[in-house]
């Protein structure tokens, strides 16, 4: 699948799989020369990335948090996945928090997010009086015992 990109800043990093088997491309922070992001704990900020992407019809952009900002920062995507519907046109923005407990630095060029491109299936909404019967029925948040 080809995936058109706008760079709109000359300081964007090119999003790039990291490895071969890699489900998502890293997004990196595009700040203006000497700028840096601080987040203080429990602070949200909508980080730009320096391009614009033309997703296919049928798919979506599903934006999740890296694994390792998460784990030795607490720092992660806020609205995880984020979702870039493929009518989107504007520039690609991450919403990170901070959930630790000191401030975290956001620098040009760090890699803050990941991006995956998925299929989206659609449906058609059929109201019904009763909906049929299941072993779980209407068992939920930790019903199953898990």
């Amino acid at each position: 699948m080809r995936l058109p990109l706008r760079r709109l800043s000359h300081r964007a990093t090119l999003p790039a799989y990291q490895t071969a088997l890699a489900a998502g491309l890293d997004l990196a922070a595009c700040l203006p020369e000497g700028e840096l992001i601080t987040l203080a704990p429990g602070a949200i900020a909508r980080v730009p990335t320096g391009w614009a992407i033309a997703i296919p019809a049928g798919y979506e952009g599903q934006v999740r948090p890296r694994s390792g900002l998460a784990t030795k920062h607490a720092v992660t995507v806020i609205n995880a996945p984020g979702t870039i519907d493929a009518d989107y046109r504007g520039e690609l923005q991450v919403a990170l928090i901070n959930l630790g407990r000191e401030p975290f630095t956001i620098e040009h060029a760090m890699r803050i997010a990941q991006l995956v491109i998925a299929p989206v299936s659609r449906v058609e909404l059929a109201e019904v009086e009763t909906l049929d019967e299941t072993g779980r029925g209407v068992g939920g948040f930790g019903s199953t015992g898990r």
